[in-house]
């Protein structure tokens, strides 16, 4: 199937399907010399492996990574990486009855529309596990782009109607609480409220935030490849969001150009911003200011309730689902986002690098 890869220079293809026996990816354009060990790869999986908590689905996997080419004696030898996941986890009997209908709110129907057929594993490649391979990569460029200064934080900003509070923002709470929400507070309101909506066999959906710090001014394209766009169809590949924010997002279209624009002025010597409605980029290009950027998850469409929906012989059926699903996928999504939003920035400074002949008289000037 086409449409594994992204990025220009720093590319990766994912590849495996849910109850397949591993999935994977291989990360090229990768500089040779960043140092590289599995310990890194595997502090971004645990984040968003299942059976951690009680809000997501009781299916245990280790999600071990490990290594196949791309790094010698700890470091990146700039060839292509190669990382491989196994499945340990697999019960595809709990998905045989599938085989002949269409899940409300999969991509069953639309597999078989395209392909003529499809794995019913679990949903097979549209499955969320496929995120293994963009959380690996991920952490890679995470760790690239913090060698430049460049630090990104995801976190959940909203759970159903429960919303996080500015003022009760702890970086910690994101890997302690069970939501990956920074206020302990709402956490805890935010698990009740998931308790509810278990306890009447639904889902929920929300928000995931993310915001880059240390972006320096300049990165991203002009035209088609803005950076806001880049970071939008990276986010938007992600098979549970449904929509993406730069900055005030939707909110400008509310706003006034008196209120919308960010004064600059001089601060330390430097241009800045008093505001950043932008969210950090202007004209598709960093303007030196924090990127902050947000995710809207859907529901999870496993739900435990009765659904309507059809079969492959075309009669129209009542269906309850079976198997082991996650009442909510944004705290285990928290990472994916971060992942997609560093490859996809790292990917455009790599491209960068031509946009001025100085750049190149560094490299290779004499």
């Amino acid at each position: 199937m086409a449409g594994s890869s992204y990025g220009k220079l720093f590319q990766i293809t994912t590849w495996g399907e849910s109850h397949g026996k591993a999935l994977g990816v291989v990360i090229d354009g990768c500089p040779a010399g960043l140092p590289l060990s599995e310990d890194d790869i595997q502090a971004f999986l645990d984040r968003r492996k299942p059976g951690r908590t009680k809000i997501s689905t009781p299916r245990k996997e280790d999600d071990k990574a490990e290594i196949l080419s791309g790094v010698f004696e700890g470091r990146t030898t700039g060839t292509p990486i190669s990382l491989i996941v196994a499945n340990m986890s697999q019960r595809s009997t709990d998905y045989g009855e599938i085989a002949n209908y269409y899940r409300p709110g999969h991509a069953d129907y639309t597999f078989d529309q395209k392909y003529g057929f499809r794995d019913y594993r679990g949903g097979g490649r549209s499955s969320g596990r496929e995120t293994i391979g963009r959380v690996a990569a991920g952490a890679i460029a995470s760790k690239l782009l913090s060698t430049f200064g460049i630090r990104l934080t995801a976190y959940t900003r909203s759970i159903g109607p429960i919303t996080i509070e500015e003022k009760n923002f702890d970086v910690q709470a994101i890997l302690d609480t069970p939501t990956c929400m920074p206020d302990r507070e709402a956490s805890k309101k935010a698990e009740a409220y998931l308790a509810d909506c278990m306890k009447s066999f639904d889902s929920a959906g929300g928000i995931i935030e993310c915001k880059i710090e240390g972006c320096p001014a300049g990165i991203g394209e002009p035209v088609f490849d803005k950076l806001d766009a880049e970071l939008s169809k990276a986010i938007m590949s992600i098979g549970a969001v449904k929509a993406v924010e730069i900055g005030d997002g939707i909110r400008t279209s509310l706003h006034r150009g008196s209120e919308n624009n960010d004064a600059f002025r001089m601060q330390n010597g430097r241009v800045t911003k008093a505001t950043n409605h932008a969210g950090g980029i202007l004209g598709g290009i960093s303007d030196g200011s924090a990127i902050l950027l947000r995710a809207h998850v859907k529901p999870t469409p496993s739900i435990f309730s009765k659904q309507q929906t059809v079969n492959n012989q075309g009669e129209d059926i009542e269906i309850a689902i079976k198997g082991r699903h996650d009442p909510v996928i944004v705290p285990r999504a928290v990472v994916v986002v971060e992942s997609m939003a560093a490859i996809a920035l790292l990917d455009a400074m790599l491209v960068n690098m031509g946009a001025r002949i100085e750049n190149l008289h560094k490299i290779y000037g004499k």
